[in-house]
């Protein structure tokens, strides 16, 4: 058969057809035929990793509550996630935790302090165990400081959150490997180290500046006090008197603030508490496993963060939230929403912190 047999129609014979692009033709015009259409992954070669110096002090240490950490140790860890966010945002492998593993043990739901465990153990070469409240035989009445024992022949480090903070000591007691709080019912100091990050991203120095926290004085709020106190950040707590922060943790605040050259202030006022305040910081008015939330929406409603009271605190102030966020209850959609708002960076720095915390601890 020849080659003209196999000749195309004259376009005048069908004036409805249209010409079909060639695959090449296609591509360029979806990408721009500047992109390379080629990209290799994978080789025999294993990226190198730089050296990367760290303080050996905390080294199998245990942190379970704000006060596990002086002042110079919190900065070490606060320089170590800068650096460690940095290697991340450029693509630089950080895998310096080979062969470790870390245990989750999760008694409460979780989205940052899992998925920022997780990841964070992931990049830097390790693994880690998600072990939920249904997964162990605690269940069937397996005491937790034998958990804990059991734990310690199989994991590098374990990170808990707790309904009661009495299981999180009972656990760190019978573990031979360092524990970490992941949050319990008195405290949530990963969470402050976290925002102690993003507020010193934000300003630079940490020394003299001012955090006003308005509405239940929760975990959250205690470990802001402590962690902020500690690093010369002024904190104004706005609270009804039902739902202020205990005694004890004001007073211990107070001497921390005080050696920092900081101070520690209690109001019931919420634009008082709010007055030359960087910083505006809220969360939930009714946290995991609390029964009173309608008795607390209503003492509360007074503190929920709104424009009027984000003007009255400095010219640039930003809004902090440690999620997750119920926008119309502690705080007005248009400011939780507007320019103002740094909670995702907070919600990133976990990330960066916890990895930080782990390379100082399980090096």
């Amino acid at each position: 058969m020849s080659e003209s047999a196999f000749a195309l129609p004259s376009p005048a014979l069908f004036p409805d057809l249209q010409p079909v692009p060639t695959l090449d033709d296609t591509y360029d015009q979806l990408i721009g035929a500047a992109t390379p259409r080629i990209v290799s992954l994978g080789g025999s070669v294993r990226p190198s990793l730089s050296t990367f110096t760290i303080s050996g002090r905390l080294r199998g240490r245990d942190v379970l509550t704000d006060t596990d950490l002086t002042p110079d140790e919190i900065g070490e860890l606060l320089e170590t996630a800068t650096r460690i966010k940095r290697c991340w945002r450029r693509g630089e492998a950080h895998a310096y935790l080979p062969g470790k593993t870390l245990g989750m043990l999760f008694q409460h739901p979780s989205t940052r302090t899992r998925v920022a465990f997780e990841a964070g153990m992931s990049q830097l070469g390790g693994q880690a165990i998600y072990l939920g409240a249904n997964d162990l035989q605690m269940k069937r009445g397996e005491t937790i400081a034998d958990t804990g024992r059991v734990l310690s022949r199989y994991v590098d480090g374990l990170v808990a959150r707790v309904a009661n903070h009495g299981d999180l000591l009972a656990l760190a007691e019978a573990a031979s490997i360092p524990v970490f709080n992941g949050l319990s019912d008195v405290s949530h100091p990963l969470q402050a180290l976290s925002d102690l990050l993003t507020l010193r991203e934000r300003f630079g120095d940490l020394s003299g500046l001012k955090v006003a926290y308005l509405g239940d004085g929760n975990n959250v709020a205690r470990s802001l006090l402590l962690a902020c106190a500690a690093m010369g950040v002024s904190v104004a707590v706005g609270a009804p008197t039902r739902f202020q922060p205990p005694a004890e943790v004001l007073t211990q605040a107070s001497w921390l603030a005080s050696a920092a050259g900081a101070t520690v202030q209690l109001s019931d006022d919420p634009f008082a508490a709010v007055k030359e305040a960087d910083a505006v910081y809220t969360d939930v008015h009714a946290s995991m496993g609390q029964s009173d939330g309608a008795a607390r929406a209503v003492s509360l409603a007074p503190y929920k963060v709104t424009s009027e009271l984000m003007a009255a605190a400095k010219p640039g102030a930003v809004f902090m939230h440690c999620l997750p966020m119920h926008r119309g209850e502690e705080v007005d959609a248009a400011v939780a929403d507007g320019p103002q708002a740094i909670f995702f960076d907070q919600a990133e720095n976990r990330l960066h912190l916890q990895k930080a915390l782990l390379l100082h601890t399980l090096c």
